[in-house]
């Protein structure tokens, strides 16, 4: 044999699993069709955020959370309602919400993580108790971003290196898993031409010969379809209708899902292919490094949410609140974009940027820099992309402001009149500290937690009044992310047949597998979860594949 185990990717997932094989003192093969430049994946160009409960951040904070708490939200953001499809994502739901309330914190904490301390409360849902959301701030965000926490788990791949364990296989593509007497036993593919392409850049796919590597065991890791749109739109659930004409990428393009079809091809079982994560707060970026290269904004609750027609969207579909009811919303119009309507007050406090390269302060763990987002105007990311971005409008009064989102949609232009009185209804609302508005009334409940009141939320105020502005509009686009279903896996990431029987020597973990199962999310995300996610799974593929 080549080596013990072969793991095919190069993502955060088998860099975990990786670890684990190396504590084993197992040989490990790692092999990936990108340079070594891409070690770590979709999660180097991460915000890096994690999934904590009742943590030591959490309780300092005065955050009340617990192991039910978070299965309640869970189990209730999932909506699992597959009786055999959810079988095994509903005990990894369990299982993962045991880790993040147990181990996980003192876990990556031995291994070197640290934490910015104020927690951020993504998807706050806006249903019931039992529904979709968090009930509590949970997302904890990397110190360093997401290179910080690549950094932990490529610090022992080197070091596995070093001692003869793991040989590193780049510009291998893999095109065949090896099935002997129906077992897992190696991988065959083709080797692709040099080259030094930047991280993330769409690399050539020329072919300069071929190999076949054996192994006892194999792990696929290799991540999801965000990067595909055709498989997007193959896989697009009929639930929400016809597929949008057009999403920007929020992935590079190597996130092609080509493992998925070619595990199912030599008998692995792929489940929820219909469920996937996508975001609606997308812009294009001006300094693009991957094709139809789009950013998320993070947004805070303030700004005004309208749909192509000028029709602000429904309750409670507040930035922030539920991405997929969102998504399903807007596609239901038959637009592929939205607005956001604000101020320069609002977009100084409540406006982040996802990924790595768009916090330079965090990733870079800069203490300077952090220190100039408590001051006054927006941070530099921000207001490059409001100076420099196509999808950013900017003017003095609103009637201006509507001309310009006009020029840029011309296929759907806004009536002025149903924008003003749209806003001028919303800006009513500000006279008291009561109010019928459930958007005001989430804003001014969300500053009762002190984080958001000091650094992320905007002081409630007429978004038409002068001295807020001047008045902003962002075309925001729908943005591809994550696959939440794929190969089902048992709870130590063996991957199943559709039989349900186990299929010797063959491991799955991270997105490949929806972060567990074959779909530990269900239908939604609690957002901090995909990272960990790969985590959890990858440890587990690991030291299954060990044994």
């Amino acid at each position: 044999m080549d080596a013990d185990v072969i793991v095919v990717g190069a993502g955060l997932a088998g860099l975990v699993a990786v670890g684990e094989l190396i504590d084993a003192g197992r040989k490990v093969l790692l092999v990936d069709q990108e340079n070594s430049n891409n070690i770590g994946g979709q999660a180097f160009w991460s915000f890096g955020g994690l999934f904590f409960v009742d943590s030591p951040e959490q309780r300092r904070l005065g955050i009340k959370d617990s192991y039910e708490l978070a299965l309640q939200d869970w189990m209730g953001t999932a909506g699992f309602d597959r009786e055999i499809e959810d079988r095994w994502p509903r005990r990894w739901a369990q299982a993962y919400v045991e880790f993040a309330a147990g181990e996980k914190h003192a876990w990556l904490k031995q291994r070197g993580l640290k934490i910015f301390p104020m927690v951020n409360w993504a998807e706050r849902g806006g249903y019931d108790a039992a529904g979709h959301g968090n009930s509590v701030p949970r997302f904890h965000i990397t110190w360093g971003t997401g290179p910080g926490l690549v950094e932990i788990f490529e610090r022992k791949l080197r070091e596995g290196v070093e001692r003869g364990l793991v040989t590193l296989k780049h510009r291998h593509r893999v095109d065949e898993l090896v099935v002997t007497d129906g077992a897992a036993t190696g991988v065959r593919g083709a080797i692709l031409e040099p080259t030094d392409a930047p991280r993330g850049v769409a690399s050539s796919r020329a072919v300069v010969g071929d190999f076949e590597f054996s192994a006892g065991a194999v792990i696929v890791t290799s991540g999801g379809i965000g990067g595909n749109y055709d498989l997007v739109k193959k896989n697009w659930p009929k639930r929400m209708g016809e597929p949008p004409k057009h999403m920007l990428s929020g992935v590079p393009a190597h996130v092609d899902g080509r493992m998925l079809e070619i595990t199912e091809k030599a008998g692995g079982n792929i489940v929820n292919r219909d469920r996937m994560w996508h975001y609606t707060e997308g812009i294009t970026n001006y300094d693009p490094v991957w094709p139809d290269h789009g950013i998320r904004i993070l947004p805070g609750p303030s700004s005004l949410w309208l749909d192509a027609t000028g029709k602000r969207l429904p309750v409670p579909l507040f930035p922030g609140f539920d991405t997929l009811g969102t998504l399903e919303y807007i596609v239901s119009t038959g637009y592929d974009h939205t607005w956001f309507v604000l101020d320069q007050k609002i977009i100084e406090k409540e406006f982040g940027l996802s990924g790595s390269e768009q916090n330079p302060d965090l990733t870079g763990r800069s203490l300077r820099l952090l220190l100039q987002r408590v001051k006054s105007g927006a941070p530099g990311p921000v207001e490059a992309f409001k100076e420099r971005g196509v999808d950013f409008v900017v003017r003095d009064t609103l009637a201006d402001l509507v001309a310009g989102m006009n020029e840029l949609t011309p296929e759907a232009p806004l009536d002025y009149e149903q924008v003003r009185s749209v806003v001028e209804a919303r800006d009513r609302e500000m006279d008291n500290k009561y109010t019928k508005d459930l958007q005001v009334a989430a804003v001014r409940s969300a500053r009762a937690y002190a984080p958001d009141r000091v650094v992320r939320i905007a002081a409630p105020h007429r978004i038409l009044d002068p001295k807020a502005g001047p008045l902003i509009a962002v075309k925001l686009h729908l943005l591809t992310r994550k696959t939440l279903g794929g190969l089902e896996t048992d709870l130590s990431s063996r991957v199943l047949r559709s039989d349900g029987s186990v299929f010797d020597g063959l491991f799955a973990a991270g997105e490949v597998a929806g972060f567990g199962g074959g779909g530990v999310h269900g239908y939604r995300s609690l957002e901090g979860t995909f990272l960990g996610g790969c985590i959890f799974s990858g440890r587990a593929a690991g030291r299954a594949a060990a044994r």
